[in-house]
């Protein structure tokens, strides 16, 4: 499981996009978001730098728990 805190997703819109970022670099990922709590939990077998990536190109910016 892999955690990141992602400060600037403030909604369901925003938690779509990033879900959506992470499934197009490992399709079999399975994403856990609170929006309230700011975090992506994420199950995969892609690495933590390549979920980040993702996640940056979404336009957000992600920090490792």
């Amino acid at each position: 499981m892999i955690e990141f805190n992602v400060q600037d997703m403030t909604c369901g819109h925003c938690a779509g996009r990033i879900s959506k970022a992470i499934i197009g670099v490992d399709a079999n990922a399975k994403v856990d978001i609170k929006i309230e709590g700011r975090i992506v939990s994420v199950e995969s077998k892609a690495t933590k730098e390549e979920l980040a990536e993702a996640i940056k190109e979404a336009g957000y910016t992600p920090q490792v728990l």
